[in-house]
């Protein structure tokens, strides 16, 4: 629906300009006449200092793998998060099936739905400018036809703005397929969590030289199917080491070593907002969940004592005009022309 731009002379685009006015006071800028002042413009989403602009593909991966540069990934689930591991400069976003786990309080990843995947990838997919953003196919969307795991696929890429899509175990038929469709695949291998029931829980994979070759061979036909980048999950160090050199195309390790041509944390085992003990592999930055509960005990006890809000956080009523007395004939130049002008006088001051 287009946005009618009230008369400058009106009452109301006296109130506009005043807004248009003080929100270029803000923001540095002129503003365009149809943004919403609560959208802040498309260059304040910048680029962190140091990082090349240009966007991360599945070929720019490999030519990472081919120059011997680390592969930075990091899961996300929503705007915020993922808005700040593209600004610190990660090459790979993953919207992880761990989804079900870390933020909807799952017991495990298998109940995570295609629908609650699709909207979180939507949210990441707003904040991402630079990396390259990976959607995990939950548990059942790809263990049947064909046919059914590429319309699914299909809504990830179309739907959500996915750029590419994660599939555990070694479906080479099915990676052909979604590469013939046009869909970048990214495989996973190892301790896959969807499997958990079948490996009897979370355990290291590939302990055996035997088992070591079976996952090797399922690599090397994964990257021959056409598969992007692969995640190595939980096995042991050398055997990682050993495929990564043997592939084409760049591995991405978790709990596999520092062989691997990348690396991928789960965004809270991060910063400690799991609420569990970390495995082995997981190295904690930060501990956002002391800083949260600090946070909002903090909130909690100035609440009780009145101590939030302040005079100064509250509104007021110009002085010249007293509760119950008739309300002046509205302009826009005076005290009373916006409702939230004391904000706004705070952000100009």
């Amino acid at each position: 629906m287009p946005v009618r731009i009230p008369d400058s002379h009106s009452t109301a685009g006296a109130a506009y300009t005043y807004i248009v006015r003080a929100a270029s006071c803000v923001f540095g800028a002129a503003l365009e006449p149809i943004m919403s002042f609560t959208q802040p413009p498309a260059s304040a989403h910048l680029s962190p200092p140091g990082v090349s602009l240009p966007k991360v593909t599945m070929p720019a991966l490999a030519e990472m793998k081919r120059q011997g540069k680390p592969i930075s990934a990091l899961t996300a689930y929503d705007y915020p998060t993922a808005r700040l591991a593209d600004e610190a400069g990660i090459d790979l976003i993953l919207v992880g099936d761990s989804l079900a786990m870390v933020v909807l309080g799952h017991e495990n990843t298998l109940a995570v739905t295609v629908d609650e995947m699709l909207h979180h990838t939507r949210a990441v997919h707003r904040a991402v400018r630079r990396a390259l953003v990976v959607a995990d196919m939950p548990f059942g969307s790809y263990h049947g036809a064909i046919a059914e795991a590429l319309s699914s696929a299909v809504r990830f890429v179309k739907e959500a703005g996915a750029e590419a899509v994660k599939i555990e175990g070694p479906r080479v038929e099915l990676v052909r397929a979604l590469v013939e469709a046009e869909i970048p695949v990214v495989g996973h291998l190892g301790l896959t969590p969807q499997s958990v029931h079948r490996m009897g829980g979370y355990r290291v994979q590939a302990r055996t030289a035997e088992a070591a070759r079976r996952l090797r061979a399922d690599a090397l036909a994964l990257a021959q199917a056409g598969a992007g980048a692969i995640v190595l999950e939980g096995v042991p160090r050398e055997a990682a080491a050993e495929i990564t050199a043997a592939l084409p195309i760049p591995t991405i390790g978790i709990g596999a070593g520092p062989g691997c041509d990348g690396q991928i944390l789960v965004f809270h085992d991060l910063v400690n907002l799991t609420f569990a003990p970390p495995a082995k592999f997981v190295r904690r930055y930060a501990d956002a969940a002391a800083l949260f509960r600090s946070a909002i005990e903090r909130y909690r006890e100035d609440v009780e004592h009145r101590a939030f809000p302040s005079d100064a956080e509250s509104y007021h009523l110009p002085a010249r005009q007293a509760m119950g007395a008739a309300a002046p004939d509205a302009d826009f130049d005076s005290d009373n022309a916006v409702v939230n002008r004391d904000a706004f006088e705070d952000w100009t001051n």
